[in-house]
């Protein structure tokens, strides 16, 4: 691993535990085992180095979480596939995100004091957002949820519980507490499902997760 691709890994573990804000110059070069030479020689500030961080954070997001949906035709399912990733994949990966999600930790701190940071932060959030909304809107196109079902709202509440899961993760880092919030996030979808289609859901199986 080059310098350049060690400061960007203890990075995103800092600014994952410890925020951005919080995290020095000092400690990122103590973690990478660098000096101030070094850090500057790839590197012209601190906020430089939160953008090249931030998209690295971003893409393993996305080949985290999406992971595997090119291979699953159903909207609905593809929003199950992408809880299940947040969960299993994105979550859990303590080697890069032993904080847990560094986007939530950013969002925290960010937002009033570094606003023009918090910016691109939100492109994310609303990134995904756009793409739950989106597979919500092709499930109730084919009948896979029912007619009266409010894909804004939908949309709405399985965002925050997906954000939601991984501020209480990054707490009290409990699978237990963490399966059981992205289980009740399945269950809720599930429960979009016509009537009809109900049969082929077995609610017993979700009750013994959660």
């Amino acid at each position: 691993m080059s310098l350049k691709d060690r400061i960007h890994h203890e990075s995103l573990k800092l600014f994952s535990t410890k925020g951005f804000l919080n995290t020095s110059i000092s400690d990122i070069m103590q973690a990478a085992d660098t000096s101030k030479g070094g850090f500057y020689n790839h590197f012209e500030s601190k906020e430089d180095l939160f953008y090249e961080v931030l998209a690295i954070a971003q893409s393993i997001w996305r080949e985290k979480v999406l992971y595997g949906l090119d291979e699953i035709e159903s909207p609905k399912g593809k929003i199950r596939k992408i809880l299940e990733n947040y969960r299993d994949r994105y979550l859990k990966d303590d080697f890069n995100f032993p904080g847990g999600c560094i986007f939530v930790t950013f969002s925290v701190e960010l937002d009033d004091q570094r606003p023009e940071l918090m910016k691109e932060v939100a492109q994310g959030f609303i990134g995904l957002k756009r793409m739950l909304k989106n597979l919500l809107e092709e499930g109730k196109e084919i009948g896979e949820l029912r007619v009266e079902v409010n894909t804004d709202r939908a949309t709405e509440m399985i965002f925050s519980g997906m954000i939601g899961s991984s501020v209480l993760y990054g707490v009290d880092k409990s699978i237990d507490s963490l399966d059981r919030s992205i289980n009740s996030l399945i269950m809720y979808l599930d429960g979009l499902t016509p009537i009809e289609s109900l049969a082929d859901i077995n609610i017993e199986d979700h009750l013994l997760e959660i």
